[in-house]
């Protein structure tokens, strides 16, 4: 039987710049990475922005870098740009994924674990979408929501068999969730996920999801520490970062708050090669499984990568465990790890 991974113990996952999490070392911008020959890792949202940069650094490491994309002739645009790059260490394949169609999730899931034969290192759900109109998914959930949690909650417990296989007490595995500084600005209403009731407000749908992506991360972590699977559940943030996530916005018809945020966001923005460091930190450096690592800088939105806080919302474990189920109910995938059934009335479940 192969041994159980057993994390350090932590007063509280969910807890915001812990006495803990201060512990995490602060990694210096451009810090080389680890060699990662051997390793292979997904990462989602590739075509352009912080994916693509992630790719590029990972496979330059030396690792096998899976790139999710949506549309296949960019993708291989996509990947031809980071084999370009290349010298003679580590690779880069395209995945046909499309985060807002549950049934491309499946067959994606099923595609990477037959190609890696069920061993995945690391898993970075970095994809995302942001500020456009009230557009559901192809299985009618909200866009953002839909898109930026559910598919990637559905990726991570279709992954999780593989993610399981790879990882050891010694290197365990890790899933890595992108959240955003947006995560404080909503809460998140499990009655109304989908704005069928409330007036849709763009900014609160996408602070919504990136709240779920906390949340999930969270409630990731205290599962595997109570299965002892050798898994680390890590959250990231990229801070305030040049990426193409504003402008794929616009050409969904943004709204005018998107338009608006344009010029800032072009003028105040770090850009992509810096705003990787927390993904990278997350997937390769020295952290532990409840972390959330983002810019150390100005009001964390530039700097070297570091631990992070988060809103009060985020760190409650009542309304994680409840997204959690939500999330199973929605999707139909089955959670991984599975969460212990509560006591029935005057029985012990």
């Amino acid at each position: 039987m192969r041994p159980r991974f057993r994390a350090p113990p932590r007063p509280d996952s969910l807890n915001a710049l812990t006495s803990q999490e201060m512990q995490i070392p602060v990694a210096q911008q451009h810090e080389p990475l680890p060699d990662l020959t051997g390793r292979t890792v997904v990462v989602t949202g590739t075509t352009s922005g912080l994916g693509l940069a992630l790719s590029g650094a990972l496979a330059g490491a030396g690792a096998r870098v899976l790139m999710t994309v949506r549309d296949a002739e960019r993708g291989k645009a996509a990947v031809e740009q980071v084999r370009a790059g290349l010298e003679g260490r580590g690779s880069a394949e395209t995945v046909l994924l499309d985060l807002a169609d549950l049934a491309s999730v499946r067959t994606a899931a099923a595609d990477v674990r037959e190609r890696t034969g069920d061993q995945v290192d690391v898993l970075i759900n970095n994809a995302a979408v942001s500020l456009g109109p009230h557009e559901r998914t192809r299985d009618g959930f909200e866009l953002q929501l839909g898109t930026n949690h559910l598919g990637p909650a559905a990726l991570t417990w279709l992954l999780m068999p593989a993610l399981r296989a790879a990882g050891n007490p010694g290197q365990p595995s890790r899933v890595v969730m992108t959240s955003s500084l947006g995560h404080r600005t909503g809460g998140l209403d499990l009655t109304d996920p989908h704005w069928d009731r409330r007036r849709y407000s763009p900014t609160l749908a996408y602070g919504a999801s990136k709240l779920a992506n906390l949340l999930f991360a969270a409630e990731l972590d205290r599962l595997v520490r109570r299965t002892g699977d050798p898994v680390l559940s890590i959250a990231a943030h990229p801070g305030l970062t040049a990426s193409e996530l504003l402008n794929n916005s616009l050409t969904r018809g943004g709204t005018w708050r998107a338009r608006l945020l344009v010029l800032p966001d072009r003028l105040l923005s770090q850009p992509v090669t810096d705003g990787i460091a927390p993904q990278l930190l997350a997937a390769t450096g020295a952290v532990r499984g409840g972390d959330y690592v983002g810019p150390t800088g100005s009001f964390q939105t530039r700097g070297p990568a570091g631990p992070a806080s988060r809103s009060a919302t985020a760190r409650n474990p009542e309304l994680a465990r409840k997204l959690w189920e939500f999330t199973a109910a929605t999707t139909g995938v089955t959670p991984d790890p599975q969460p212990v059934s509560r006591p029935g009335p005057g029985g012990t479940g």
